[in-house]
């Protein structure tokens, strides 16, 4: 799984240039949870790590290069994505 993150945090920061490599990660960290838990929530059986890649991916593909707006936005996660912070983790 930490394989998947990682690449998946590479193309979004590309995809980015406003976004750190380590804020891509904890993007790609945030959207790969809330997948997951809300797949769960649904009653819907695990497909695996493969599956939310994919997801992800496409999340990132549409939505990547705006994801540095949501702090302004969403305060309650401004600390998880401060764009001043080089070091989140």
């Amino acid at each position: 799984m930490k394989d998947y993150q990682e690449r998946l945090a590479e193309i979004l920061a590309e995809k980015n240039q406003h976004l750190s490599y380590t804020q891509a990660l904890t993007w790609v960290e945030l959207l790969w949870d809330d997948f997951e838990t809300t797949y769960a929530k649904a009653g819907r059986e695990y497909k695996g790590s493969e599956m939310t890649e994919r997801i992800v991916r496409q999340w990132i593909e549409n939505y990547g290069d705006k994801l540095h707006e949501f702090v302004a936005r969403n305060p309650k996660y401004k600390h998880l994505l401060e764009l001043g912070q080089k070091d989140v983790h």
